[in-house]
């Protein structure tokens, strides 16, 4: 089979390279470090099946037009795409849908939404409606902080058009996953779950990026966990979108924080998580592209199956990361790195010089992924190969999987 994988990130580096197990692949646009780049576009590859990897082709019809043209596509129309697309909307559909989630408002009016943060207990999240490349969210104990954002917001200043309708949520604790389920428009399945860290610093600590890392498998997440979301989020959420007339066939990334109240989903994704993909396909043992393919075609059978061991994911990234990335800056040891054993390294933001070396051309752009037959033997590898790399301003956290949720089994 041949398939033609959309965008240019570590996410469809990944995707590419674990569909090259056993199919042809093209990825368009990709970039220098992806095999099997093509700068077209994908209505001129000739593929059995198109996948679509990030977010805004999708908000935008990508998967519609193909789907016009004839193609089989894996990813939602316009109109599925939208529970990323809207925050406003996609809490609109968990709640008739009956999935829990945090308590929230959307507004428009900054006297509204600042009436009712006045009235929130001690820890704030306030996002933006719009997509905004993951950094569209403040989760914050700082009254004035949650202000200052709510006014960048809906003011424009932040991120345009995107924020200038806000959702307030209440804030929620404890342990974060994030679960991939592949859908058919009516069944799904789930992929086995990760744990990404989103904020730039060390602890949890700086503004939210589009992820820095993650690992896979996560202890306290258990198969019965996995299946109530899969029973009492995902499904329903399939029903209440087939009401509307919406047929979603793709990946559903479910966000979820397990608290003391029970698990509760504080966000959809669209597409496949970055980093997530990068520690949980690496460990499919099943056929990546006959899956997607089932689902694209609308008829889900097979179960995907995944090794016992783990794999952990490190995101090297640009000075001025996410704010403002430096670009341009030649990448030393890539070799070095891609020759440890058990590391893969997906390639993000990255361009070719004039030496025909690689340079940095984004604020992500090196994913390094190890894996092991546990978590720390993973990290270990992972971090061997992070040290083989260097450019100028080049930075990563340090603690990515140091204390794995739920961990004493490793």
């Amino acid at each position: 089979m041949k398939v033609c994988v959309v965008g240019s990130g570590g996410r469809e580096h990944a995707l590419a390279h674990v569909l090259g197990r056993s199919h042809d692949v093209v990825v368009t646009p990709g970039n220098p470090g992806i095999p099997g780049s093509a700068p077209v576009p994908p209505t001129e590859v000739d593929a059995d099946l198109t996948v679509i990897g990030p977010e805004a082709p999708l908000v935008d019809g990508l998967a519609d037009r193909l789907r016009a043209d004839g193609r089989l596509v894996f990813g939602p129309g316009a109109d599925g795409a939208r529970l990323e697309g809207s925050k406003a909307w996609m809490k609109e559909v968990l709640v008739e849908a009956s999935v829990p989630t945090a308590a929230h408002g959307t507004f428009d009016d900054e006297t509204d939404a600042l009436a009712f943060l006045a009235g929130m207990g001690d820890l704030f999240v306030v996002k933006t409606d719009g997509l905004a490349a993951g950094k569209g969210v403040v989760v914050t104990t700082d009254r004035d902080e949650a202000v200052d954002a709510v006014r960048s917001y809906l003011s424009g200043a932040a991120f345009g058009d995107a924020g200038r309708t806000v959702v307030i949520e209440e804030g929620l604790t404890g342990p974060e996953l994030s679960v991939l389920a592949v859908c058919d428009g009516t069944t799904a399945v789930a992929l086995t779950p990760a744990q990404d860290f989103k904020r730039i610093g060390e602890g949890d600590t700086g503004p939210n990026t589009g992820g820095m890392g993650a690992y896979s498998p996560v202890p306290v997440a258990t198969s019965a966990v996995v299946d109530d979301l899969v029973v009492g989020a995902v499904q329903p959420t399939l029903a209440a979108l087939r009401g509307r007339g919406i047929d979603y066939r793709g990946v559903l990334y479910c966000g979820l924080m397990l608290t003391p109240a029970g698990p509760k989903v504080l966000e959809y994704n669209v597409r496949f998580g970055d980093p997530e993909t990068q520690v949980v396909l690496p460990r499919l043992t099943s056929d990546l592209g006959h899956l997607l393919a089932a689902a694209a075609s609308g008829r889900l059978e097979e179960l995907p199956t995944f090794d016992d061991g783990a794999a952990v994911t490190v995101v090297c990234a640009t000075e001025g990361y996410p704010t403002g990335p430096r670009t341009g800056d030649p990448i030393d040891g890539l070799e070095a790195a891609s020759a440890i054993d058990g590391v893969t390294v997906f390639s993000s933001g990255v361009a070719e010089g004039v030496d025909g070396g690689l340079v940095t051309a984004g604020g992500r752009v090196l994913s390094l992924t190890g894996r092991g037959r546990t978590i720390t033997e993973a990290r270990e590898r992972a971090y061997d190969a992070v040290a083989k790399l260097a450019w100028s301003g080049m930075q990563f956290r340090r603690d990515i999987a140091a204390n794995p949720t739920g961990a004493g089994n490793d």
